[in-house]
């Protein structure tokens, strides 16, 4: 029996609704669900207010139309000086998304992230689905997150500030290895060491650790064909009828980086055995954490990074596939908040996440 569809009212976090762009997986979801009739809103994360009667409220943006015919066309519309403004309860939102990323908040906003966090938390103990769970997103804010998976699926790592430690790491590894900041994404202040880095090496030390610690991490030779990017959904990789949500990312410009936003360039992927061993094996964690939409990177046998905010590649997957990924993670929400009628607060809200 097929049960009727109820509108959601759905929110977004996003860091800042002028920054959001037309490739964002965000907006994709955002339009699908708009289509579907769900109510939809987006706020930043110095949008929000704890007033005195204890409620969370945001000024939010909220779409005009019914139907868009593109995500840019969606993007305009909320971004243009027009666009309509509306102080939002974000306590009475069925489901709320979090979606923006700490590390374009380092230098400007430093203390956007937490804080969009903590109030997130409080929507959390009212009414709001709020995913990932923003408690255990406050535990995931930098890359040591991924130290508490298990060692097997993580490359050799030294974390530190001290730069003769992180020399003796790159030794060890005879020459070879990776240094990047231990809070950042999207490849920025990514380095690839090698033998003939020489006198290099102390540049990118300094250059990564003046804002702060530092992850050094093996080499891993299968990092030149680029890597795999693996969506999950409730602890699981993500799919439509044997079609994974799976990426390879690469960058034939000689750039080690292979993210989309350093210039990579993607194409669909099926995961191997290998990157299904992986997702397997993390699954417990990101289960219990409430970590319901996640995107694993991969190279060979290896996890690269466990990206738990801002998960992107919905509208490549989409293009590439003609599938409708979108509209398959709303099914899931819209299966989730009916299991909440049933049960109520008796499921807090990771359990609800990840059911």
């Amino acid at each position: 029996m097929t049960e009727t569809r109820t509108p959601m009212r759905l929110g977004f976090v996003v860091n800042d609704v002028a920054t959001e762009q037309d490739n964002y997986t965000t907006i994709r979801l955002a339009r699908k669900a708009i289509a579907r009739g769900h109510e939809v809103a987006l706020m930043g994360l110095a949008d929000f207010t704890y007033d005195a009667c204890g409620t969370v409220r945001a000024c939010a943006r909220r779409p005009r139309d019914t139907e868009y015919a593109d995500d840019a066309a969606l993007l305009a519309d909320i971004q243009g000086t027009d666009g309509v403004t509306e102080r939002i309860s974000v306590d009475e939102l069925d489901v709320l998304m979090l979606r923006s990323d700490p590390a374009d908040e380092m230098i400007e906003r430093p203390w956007a992230p937490a804080c969009g966090l903590l109030f997130s938390q409080l929507v959390a103990l009212r009414r709001a689905l709020v995913i990932n769970d923003p408690t255990h997103l406050t535990d995931a804010s930098n890359k040591t997150y991924f130290q508490h998976f298990p060692e097997e699926v993580r490359p050799v790592t030294c974390i530190s500030r001290d730069a003769e430690e992180i020399k003796a790491f790159i030794k060890s590894r005879e020459g070879y290895g990776v240094i990047k900041p231990l809070q950042g994404s999207g490849g920025q202040g990514v380095f690839v060491v090698t033998p003939d880095s020489g006198g290099n090496l102390n540049q990118m030390i300094d250059a990564v650790i003046r804002d702060g610690y530092a992850i050094a991490q093996e080499y891993l030779p299968k990092a030149k064909d680029g890597d795999l990017r693996l969506l999950m959904l409730n602890g699981r990789p993500l799919e439509i009828d044997g079609t994974y949500a799976c990426i390879r990312r690469y960058n034939d410009s000689g750039d080690a980086r292979s993210n989309i936003s350093a210039g990579g360039k993607y194409e669909m992927a099926v995961p191997d055995a290998d990157a299904l061993r992986l997702a397997e094996l993390v699954a417990p964690k990101l289960i219990r954490d409430g970590m319901y939409f996640v995107g694993l990177d991969i190279v060979g046998d290896k996890l690269m990074e466990v990206n738990v905010d801002t998960p992107g590649g919905i509208n490549m997957v989409e293009e590439l596939t003609g599938l409708d990924f979108s509209g398959h993670i709303l099914d899931d929400l819209e299966r989730k908040l009916r299991l909440r009628t049933h049960y109520g607060r008796t499921l807090d809200n990771a359990e609800l996440a990840m059911l």
